[in-house]
């Protein structure tokens, strides 16, 4: 077996964040999406949004200067850069449900090589359902990014031929960036844009028990 060190979250984050174009509107879901804020390249703008009701967010706040009347949708403190604004709830969801972002960046439960995403529920008895924008996002965004690790605790991969969990959203996620390797999703399966220096292709396909085509320049 060859040998291959895993993207960090902060290494994953910043893969994400140089994907991202100069001048684009996006929404950084809960969880790791948040850390792509801390990652965004120097000499572009990128307006962030949060649909809890904020447009120009910037990066996390120092230690010892949050201020937790100022939150994302993950109730963690944020930043406002000169020109942001905070506005109604209703107000975010329009934005969002009108096609307004560029890009919005979810973590998944599960997501099949054809784009269709799971990320609100693990269906299993007892678990909280949390749903938030997600559907809203998953759909109104020109483009749907996932962020997550590759495979779950236990090993098995959340690249799937079919979901299994409830659905967010049918055919909606165009990229899905791992902590191993980044996807492109279509109707003919999942295609390779990069992976971690010394994992093989081989390794890939077994780890996501999926074909994974090789990139359009190699294949």
């Amino acid at each position: 077996m060859s040998s291959y060190q895993k993207r960090s979250k902060d290494d994953l984050a910043r893969r994400v964040a140089q994907d991202i174009h100069d001048g684009a509107v996006v929404n950084l879901g809960i969880g790791q999406p948040t850390l792509v804020a801390n990652h965004l390249p120097a000499g572009i703008e990128v307006v962030l949004h949060s649909e809890n009701g904020i447009l120009g967010m910037g990066p996390a706040p120092a230690a010892g200067s949050e201020d937790y009347d100022l939150i994302n949708a993950g109730k963690q403190p944020v930043t406002l850069l000169p020109g942001g604004s905070f506005f109604h709830h209703a107000d975010s969801f329009a934005m969002m449900r009108g096609g307004h972002l560029d890009i919005c960046v979810l973590g998944a439960f599960q997501v099949s090589a054809t784009g269709d995403l799971a990320n609100w529920s693990t269906g299993e008895p007892g678990a909280i359902p949390a749903v938030g924008g997600a559907m809203d996002l998953a759909i109104g965004a020109k483009q749907t990014w996932v962020m997550m690790d590759l495979l779950t605790k236990k090993g098995e991969s959340k690249i799937v031929r079919e979901c299994t969990y409830p659905l967010t959203g049918l055919a909606c996620v165009k990229r899905i960036y791992t902590d191993l390797a980044t996807f492109a999703t279509s109707p003919d399966g999942l295609r390779l844009i990069d992976k971690v220096e010394g994992l093989t292709h081989e390794e890939l396909e077994k780890l996501v028990g999926l074909p994974v085509l090789l990139p359009v320049d190699a294949a």
